[in-house]
């Protein structure tokens, strides 16, 4: 059977048997190839329930495999990772099939691994357990503010609510929720319920309150995403909630006008398309990234750091270099384009204001065609939309880098640094936070916060003005350098309008004394200068010269600002506070700098 009918009866209402997929498809093996290639995979979070209906089993495998063959092949350029704690149930059964497609388990526990297995109902289950985590990353969540491990062993709310931070951490981290849930709603503090609730909703009763979405209220989420496989449960009135068939399997978001859908909804598949993209993009420049990447993570950082900012320190690197060269080729087709501009005024005005210049009119169509030439190849190519994105996503990196190395959390325990960032813009730079669920998830999990690292990060980002060292620095100079390309703008337009004048005047005064060589040069002159001076504005007003001087030193006032009150500060948390602050700071900037240069694409109509 072909995937694409695979996929189709998985998901469809109805439920159908599903052949035996006994070998891997060409598709599966091809992306697990890919691994090590692509920076970021689709992580696919799971939740479900541990007492699933013996009958069902066979189908729901079969289904799983359904879905995660039909996802390799619709997005060959993100590697599939499954996020699943391998509790007994749902999980495993998930990880069963995982593991026979050869896709990587990430396996967050919800407490120590000892206290974990308590969970488990017989030795048999544990050694399921050892043998599934044996090649995953394991790593284990901190236990809960206010409890301990004695606290959190047995049942109770304590351990309820290690399951609660369990079911956060994967859907904070995941790009796709798979659930195998029955539908019916539950009070049950970290059960399938509430993390589906939470998926949808970013409020969990009983452990998060409703102010922890304040923020996400109004926005657009495309952190909603669930797949959604009905099934039954293993006792009394376990049958699927009313309106719900076993086996049903439907996408199932929190939009308003169609929640539930065959297909996945437009809009997540834009959000994958974009990271698939910038997938592709690392691949293709993999050895440059390697030999010219500027990494954030140097000596000065404790080694024992290392390891949880390692991943965020490895995507930016790719970032920002990706930003680097698209922006080359963006300033270089934008001054192509303006010197064509003035080329094809040159012609223009010799072919109607000189003698015998009828030729003119070709060159002009050349230059003309050669700008739409350029255009189509930018447009095509997504050269300015990618050098948008990609310097967003790399200064979003930096943030929770440094954010990381000082310990430094969101604000809240059920959020992280990439639900602080683009919120209020387009859903569709979504794929930017997808990407920080990524490479924040071992820092995440860890939160580290020894004083080596605050400081750290107080002198590699906030830096020192007089050293020359971190964004400090960094603002100041981008200022100057804006400013004084401002100047020259200016002055320009200053000696073209002048200029002009002169010649104008010139024309005026000695018309009937010029020879006709001469007389032709200064007409040339006389339109060409303002032609000049105008597309000058228009280049410097394409690149947002003055906006971006007036960021470049808000920024810097900023940074000024929170390096005096870090020098003023008397106590670990005070400085980790005014990070946080500046952090907001910086990542609501970085916003705004990707809606203003938004506003400023390349358009062949304005050549």
């Amino acid at each position: 059977m072909q995937q694409a009918e695979l996929f189709e009866k998985a998901g469809g209402k109805t439920p159908a048997p599903l052949p035996a997929s006994p070998e891997r498809p060409a598709a599966v093996a091809a992306s697990q190839r890919q691994q090590a290639k692509y920076p970021v995979p689709l992580v696919i979070g799971v939740t479900g329930h541990r007492d699933l209906l013996p009958a069902e089993i066979p189908d729901l495998e079969r289904m799983v495999r359904g879905f995660l063959v039909a996802l390799i092949a619709r997005h060959p350029a993100m590697p599939l990772s499954i996020m699943t704690p391998l509790a007994e149930g749902a999980d495993r059964l998930v990880a069963r099939v995982a593991k026979e497609l050869g896709i990587r388990l990430i396996v967050p526990l919800p407490m120590p691994r000892a206290l974990y297995a308590e969970d488990f109902s017989d030795e048999a289950s544990r050694r399921e357990f050892d043998a599934l985590a044996a090649d995953a990353e394991v790593f284990e969540l901190a236990i809960v503010d206010g409890e301990s491990a004695d606290s959190i062993r047995g049942a109770g709310p304590a351990r309820d609510a290690q399951y609660a931070q369990l079911g956060i951490f994967v859907c904070a981290h995941c790009h796709i929720l798979l659930a195998l849930w029955d539908g019916k709603l539950s009070g049950q503090l970290g059960g399938t319920a509430q993390v589906v609730h939470f998926h949808h909703w970013d409020a969990m009763p009983g452990f998060t309150g409703q102010a922890s979405r304040v923020r996400q209220l109004l926005a657009d989420d495309e952190s909603d995403l669930v797949y959604h496989i009905v099934c039954s449960r293993d006792r009394p009135e376990g049958s699927p909630a009313e309106g719900l068939q076993p086996l049903q399997a439907e996408w199932f978001t929190t939009d308003s006008d169609e929640p539930r859908s065959l297909e996945m909804p437009a809009r997540y598949v834009e959000i994958f398309d974009r990271a698939a993209q910038f997938n592709e993009d690392a691949a293709r420049h993999a050895d440059q990234i390697a030999r010219e990447a500027w990494p954030l993570v140097n000596d000065r950082l404790p080694p024992e750091l290392q390891r949880s900012v390692e991943p965020v320190d490895r995507m930016f690197r790719v970032a920002d270099w990706l930003a680097i060269y698209f922006q080359r080729r963006v300033t270089a087709a934008l001054r192509a384009v303006y010197t064509l501009a003035i080329l094809m005024g040159l012609a223009f005005i010799a072919y109607t204001d000189l003698p015998k210049q009828e030729y003119m009119v070709w060159v002009f169509l050349v230059l003309f065609g050669s700008g739409i030439a350029l255009f189509s190849v930018a447009e095509r190519l997504a050269w300015h939309r990618k050098y948008l994105d990609y310097r967003a996503l790399a200064e979003g990196l930096r943030v929770q880098f440094y954010w990381a190395c000082a310990g430094i959390r969101s604000g809240q325990h059920t959020k992280f640094a990439h639900d602080n960032f683009l919120q209020k813009q387009d859903v569709e730079l979504g794929w930017i936070r997808n990407v920080m669920r990524v490479a924040g998830r071992v820092g995440d999990a860890e939160r580290p916060e020894p004083t080596e690292g605050l400081q750290f990060a107080i002198e590699e980002w906030v830096g020192d003005l007089e050293a020359g060292s971190g964004q400090l620095a960094y603002y100041p100079r981008k200022a100057d350098e804006r400013s004084r390309l401002s100047a020259l703008t200016e002055r320009i337009g200053i000696i073209c309008l002048w200029s002009g004048i002169t010649v104008t005047v010139f024309l005026g005064l000695f018309d009937d004394d010029l020879s006709g060589g001469l007389f032709d040069l200064l007409v040339v002159l006389m339109g060409i200068l303002p032609l000049i001076a105008a597309v000058r504005e228009a280049y410097a007003q394409k690149r947002a010269e003055k906006e971006l001087i007036k960021q470049y030193r808000f920024m810097a006032r900023i940074f000024s600002n929170a390096r005096r009150q870090l020098d003023e500060s008397t106590t670990d948390a005070q400085r980790r506070d005014i990070l946080k602050a500046l952090g907001d700071a910086a990542l609501d900037e970085h916003a705004e700098w990707i809606l203003m240069h938004r506003e400023r694409p390349l358009e062949h109509g304005k050549l």
